[in-house]
């Protein structure tokens, strides 16, 4: 929970019988996640107290006010404070499917595909998270949420041995479930006191628990033939495996928590820093070894000590939206960068001095960059009167250039595949699997098992764009042309 925040009523009016606005119920959703997270994992704790202290010195330095505004809205309502997203692992298309339903009452839903095999990981995976501009300005709240692809599990045995076990576990409650059909029959929403018990109960899918589902001979098989293999069938709950807090100065965030002690990841993932930042940069404290109870009887009577390692302790910095043009030079820019470090058999210092110098080919300057077509922007009417004229169209350039439209970089609210395997990597403890595990994409079985249509975040900031136009032209009373 950010300092000086408060616990918001998930209302919409003083009824105690109306429903519950879903972008309140989101952060009281956010709220008790976090609070949960930071008594679980008190190191949590000091990542949010470094990570104020680095934004505190980020808003009073000399940032551009267009990546300001980028990244946490004006100084009167900032998203920065609240933001967070998690990340949770399932094993079934049921738990998926019903981890759907819960998103959907506090307004989140699933946009865009990542196939995390092409990584070495037996999962794909998709981002729950707002569409509309007004609820992620409200909270920008997102789960990046993974669910198994058995078929990508090259051991027979381990195979069977994990579906074995994710078919006898159950990680939501009754009432849990009883308030997902009334939300059902109540066309998707919940009552303010339905609402209260939802985050209650919906907390329990996601706790920690001490106590694994599986003996320790199943979960060392199951390690032996991949970690996430083992975090997701071998345990109670989809425990949280972190919960991410947003920086404006990734770097500085980085440096600080090396100076307090904390044990950080060899190098930031994503993009280098720019002026003009892009997508997402990633980094994290690595993944601490936590005590666990393996049932030794068949009864579950009598328990073994062990260890787990998986939850650990992340941090991100958001820069602007690209578009198809731009993510296609950011994927040719990487794939060079990787390519001749991995040459040389590069150490993390050497792939980022690669990444440096591969990026300078990308456009460092807003201009430039909307020029290009490289990044998606929102528009907004000053009060500056558009230049007197008798045609019906004006430039939208012009109209920038002439102080009547101001124009800011859409933030990148989605993930990046390799990024988010080279966090999970690092915290696992190993690069891969004993046998790859690469393979076509499966969009249609991830639809499939979520029983919606993923929604296209390209679609989605493009919509964003358009809208901020039309709403440029209906104050100015002018056509803008593009």
């Amino acid at each position: 929970m950010a300092p000086g925040a408060t616990d918001p009523s998930p209302t919409t009016d003083n009824n105690p019988q109306s429903y519950a606005d879903p972008d309140a119920l989101r952060t009281a959703f956010t709220l008790a996640m976090s609070a949960m997270y930071k008594n679980e994992v008190p190191l949590y704790g000091d990542l949010i107290r470094i990570v104020s202290a680095v934004n505190t010195a980020a808003r009073t330095g000399d940032l551009d006010p267009r990546v300001l505004a980028m990244r946490h809205g004006n100084v009167a309502s900032s998203r920065l404070d609240i933001e967070r997203h998690g990340a949770i692992r399932l094993g079934t298309p049921h738990e998926l499917r019903t981890v759907r339903r819960i998103f959907a009452v506090i307004g989140l839903h699933p946009v865009g595909y990542y196939n995390l095999s092409a990584a070495g990981l037996p999962m794909h995976a998709t981002c729950f998270r707002p569409r509309s501009a007004s609820s992620l300005k409200q909270n920008p709240f997102r789960v990046f949420t993974s669910v198994l692809r058995p078929e990508l599990i090259h051991d027979d045995q381990a195979r069977a041995l994990a579906l074995k076990l994710l078919s006898k576990r159950n990680i939501f409650t009754a009432e849990l479930m009883s308030l997902l059909d009334l939300a059902d029959k109540q066309g998707g929403r919940l009552t303010v006191d339905q609402g209260t018990s939802f985050v209650m109960q919906a907390m329990e899918t996601f706790r920690w628990h001490g106590t694994a589902a599986s003996s320790h001979e199943d979960y060392q098989l199951l390690k032996r033939e991949h970690p996430i293999l083992a975090d997701v069938a071998c345990f109670r709950s989809a425990h949280i495996n972190h919960l991410t807090p947003r920086t404006l100065d990734i770097t500085a965030a980085q440096e600080e928590m090396k100076a307090q002690g904390l044990k950080v990841k060899d190098r930031i993932e994503g993009p280098p820093e720019r002026s003009c930042p892009i997508l997402l940069r990633q980094t994290s404290f690595l993944a601490i070894e936590e005590p666990i109870q393996f049932i030794t009887s068949a009864l579950g009577t009598e328990f073994v000590r062990g260890s787990h390692r998986a939850r650990f302790g992340e941090i991100e910095e958001r820069g602007a939206a690209v578009t198809l043009a731009g993510r296609q030079l950011y994927d040719e820019l990487l794939h060079e960068a990787m390519t001749a470090s991995s040459s040389k058999r590069a150490t993390p210092e050497e792939l980022d001095r690669q990444v440096e110098l591969a990026f300078r080919k990308y456009p460092d300057d807003w201009t430039t960059l909307r020029a290009r077509n490289l990044v998606y922007f929102t528009y907004q009417a000053t009060d500056k009167s558009p230049p007197g004229t008798n045609e019906s169209s004006l430039r939208l350039e012009d109209l920038i250039q002439q102080g009547t439209v101001n124009a800011t970089p859409i933030t990148y609210e989605d993930f990046l595949p390799l990024s988010a395997a080279g966090i999970f990597r690092s915290n696992l403890g190993t690069q891969a699997s004993s046998q790859s595990v690469e393979a076509q994409s499966d969009e249609v079985g991830m639809e499939k098992a979520l029983g919606v249509k993923l929604y296209d975040s390209d679609e989605l900031y493009k919509s964003m764009q358009r809208e901020s136009i039309e709403m440029c032209e209906a104050r100015l009373g002018i056509k803008i042309a593009l």
